[in-house]
């Protein structure tokens, strides 16, 4: 008997119950047609408000208890997979039930989908914002907005950290990874990797103390063998995995080799389309674990946009459907909005808003099609995990910096960064040399070996964005408020506030 490849999904037949005895089939889960399947993608795209978190709970409430297409083991299975991987793991759980449901066109469709509504409403945020940002409304709009979007970063430091500093060494690798990247601006990459092997070495020896984020199969007793078999005993089809890795390997850069010719190697697309295709690939952690990566080079190496303007595009991601991730897409269109070329400044936010997407989320499909059956055999690896969980602690520390980074702007008005060039001081006294304050102290952008400062001006603390921050987080912590909630309330505060003439 011909065995089935892994890369294939289950047929229909195989999610629904076992035909009844007349032979007439199961009338209580009957077959799920592309159609319905496609309908149902549309209104979990368009639910899909409150970041991952929301979003997953918003599948697993329409998939699990409402319509019952999968069950609970096979809906965390898939959960945990996506959760190894970077990117957005709510745009990748969709994709892979879908591929579950109806092959590649069902995880093409529910993919899709998923990212479609915030694509528009992103894009058409970001031509209002770039075209209209010193009027009054929108000026209104972001005054609210940004302490709110500041409020939900310190409760996803909170809440990340809950989940995995359970001890002394998690702790260590969250602090570590804080001080590396928001005094010494370390590589996002490499402090991902370096808490990578950290916890893979770690978990070889002191498996106690680096398992701390265990599968749900570990947590919550063994699965439902009958309904995960399908998924966990398929056999691997190497050459198909390597025939889908190349489609999409194409897919993912022809992008950029078209630009490329089209408009030379030193635009701004191509520039774009390469850093964040690499961002597309250190995303583990969520979109809170890369922002700062982000932040990092698009204001200080690329100058695509200032620091308050970030916020901003936070705040469109939150307020919007879709993954959080998607602000990237602001950030593309403003680098290209204000490095046009020979492009008008609408046209090449457009294309550069097109061409972020695009690497950004080409990648997550490549790695539900192409690694689903290898990480379903790697599940249960306790070294895997341990890496994990390095990896999670180490995000701790950079969402930390990301919060202490958005607060200070947020807050102050004005803020003065200074970078220490410790080294040159360093090798000035070796020899004997007395360091000059332009070694010492300069504004030069940002480099590992500096050590960098930032010193808000006090006098120019924003009141209206200190009460609002402060009962936006209020709302979050204390009353656990759904977070469009926390948002409108924000914007609309913010409005009375300057409205009255305050800041």
């Amino acid at each position: 008997m011909e065995v089935p490849s892994a890369m294939e999904p289950p047929s229909p037949d195989e999610l629904r119950s076992p035909p009844s005895p007349t032979g007439r089939g199961n009338l209580e889960h009957p077959a799920i047609t592309f159609r319905e399947a496609f309908w149902t993608w549309c209104r979990v795209a368009l639910l899909s408000f409150g970041g991952p978190t929301g979003q997953i709970a918003v599948m697993h409430r329409i998939l699990v208890e409402e319509k019952k297409w999968i069950s609970e083991h096979r809906f965390l299975h898939a959960l945990n997979y996506c959760m190894l991987l970077p990117g957005p793991e709510a745009q990748q759980l969709a994709t892979y039930i879908g591929w579950l449901l109806h092959g590649t066109r069902g995880g093409l469709t529910a993919g899709t989908l998923f990212i479609l509504p915030g694509f528009v409403a992103i894009l058409v945020l970001s031509i209002i914002y770039a075209e209209f940002q010193q009027t009054v409304l929108i000026t209104a709009l972001f005054f609210g907005l940004k302490p709110a979007v500041m409020a939900i970063v310190v409760e996803a430091v909170l809440r990340i950290g809950k989940r995995v500093l359970k001890n002394g060494v998690m702790l260590a690798i969250a602090a570590a990874a804080f001080v590396a990247i928001f005094f010494f601006e370390a590589p996002f990459p490499l402090i991902i990797a370096t808490a990578g092997l950290i916890g893979f070495v770690g978990g070889a020896y002191w498996p106690d103390l680096f398992h701390v984020i265990k599968g749900h199969a570990e947590a919550d007793g063994p699965p439902e063998h009958v309904v995960d078999r399908a998924a966990v005993n398929r056999q691997v089809s190497v050459m198909r995995t390597i025939l889908i890795a190349n489609v999409w390997l194409v897919l993912w850069f022809l992008p950029l080799a078209v630009v490329t010719l089209v408009f030379g190697p030193q635009s701004i697309f191509v520039t774009e389309g390469t850093f964040f295709s690499k961002a597309a690939v250190v995303t583990f952690g969520g979109a809170y674990a890369v922002l700062p990566y982000i932040s990092q080079e698009a204001v200080y190496r690329y100058g695509w946009l200032k620091p308050a303007e970030m916020l901003d595009g936070l705040g469109m991601a939150e307020t919007t459907p879709g993954p959080l991730i998607m602000v990237v897409q602001f950030v593309g269109f403003m680098g290209a909005y204000r490095n046009p070329g020979e492009l008008s400044p609408l046209a090449a936010g457009v294309l550069g808003s097109i061409i972020t997407v695009w690497v950004t989320f080409v990648p997550c499909f490549l790695y539900i099609f192409a690694g689903a059956p290898y990480i379903e055999r790697l599940r249960g690896n306790k070294w895997l995990s341990c890496a994990l969980s390095a990896i999670t602690a180490a995000v701790v520390g950079v969402v930390l910096n990301l919060a202490i980074w958005f607060a200070i702007h947020t807050l102050f008005l004005q803020v003065t960064e200074q970078r220490i060039d410790w080294l040159g001081t360093l090798a000035a006294l070796v020899e004997g040399q007395r360091p000059s304050a332009e070694m010492q102290i300069g504004s030069a952008g940002p480099n590992p070996l500096n050590l960098r400062l930032l010193w808000p001006h006090f006098d120019s603390l924003s009141l209206g964005s200190l009460v609002i921050g402060g009962f936006a987080l209020l709302l979050v912590l204390r009353f656990r408020a759904n977070l469009l909630v926390v948002l409108g309330l924000s914007v609309a505060i913010g409005a009375i506030w300057l409205v009255c003439g305050l800041r």
